[in-house]
């Protein structure tokens, strides 16, 4: 399991911490269309709820994430924590953002080396179960590439099929 105090706010906006203002501001805009409240409805469905969550979430990490002081504080903080890590982990992925092959059953995200993190549909259900955790607690789980040394941060909700489900 990835000790994951803070949730990787370049994850949140699918962003690089290289990135520019100007992009993520533009990757804020798209994951606040794509997660805004009102684009939902008035549904009270367990998806329409992950979907605010997920906005709050994107809004928090834009709100950090744009302003210049606090931008800089809060990479200050990464690299510390970057320091005291037991294991390389290169990156936070969101399970949504992973690919999913039908055959294998298996969640696959590409490393920059060209190799493969992956981690299978059973390992993701049985990691939702291994504790009763109120609806919508945040799970990760740390993946290795199949080629090199780095590791990624996979996280997900408790009600993850509903999610890709919806996507």
């Amino acid at each position: 399991m990835c000790a994951a105090a803070q949730t990787d706010l370049y994850a949140v906006l699918g962003a690089h911490p290289s990135d520019s203002v100007q992009q993520l501001r533009r990757r804020y805009q798209q994951l606040a269309l794509q997660f805004h409240p009102d684009r939902v409805g008035g549904e009270h469905s367990s998806a329409a709820e992950s979907s605010v969550s997920r906005f709050l979430e994107v809004d928090a990490a834009w709100k950090i994430l744009s302003d210049q002081n606090t931008r800089r504080q809060y990479d200050s903080q990464r690299r510390a924590e970057a320091l005291t890590q037991d294991c390389p982990v290169d990156s936070t992925v969101h399970l949504e953002d992973m690919n999913f092959d039908l055959e294998d059953r298996m969640y696959v995200y590409a490393c920059r080396c060209g190799g493969a993190f992956s981690i299978s549909e059973q390992e993701v259900e049985e990691e939702t179960e291994r504790e009763d955790r109120e609806e919508g607690t945040r799970r990760t789980v740390l993946v290795c590439c199949d080629t090199c040394s780095l590791s990624v941060c996979v996280t997900w909700t408790s009600d993850w099929k509903a999610q890709l489900q919806g996507k």
